[in-house]
């Protein structure tokens, strides 16, 4: 019963943790793109 409420509860953390890695190579490519005078579209 412990490893099924370890395993319902470590998704949410996994998908938080992809979450934030995807908005700062976001961010870095707005900067990049910004300071190279591109347009992201």
């Amino acid at each position: 019963m412990t490893l099924l409420t370890f395993y319902i509860l470590v998704w949410p953390v996994i998908s938080a943790g992809i979450l934030i890695l995807l908005i700062t190579a976001l961010i870095r490519d707005l900067r990049a793109a910004k300071r190279d005078g591109n347009q992201m579209v």
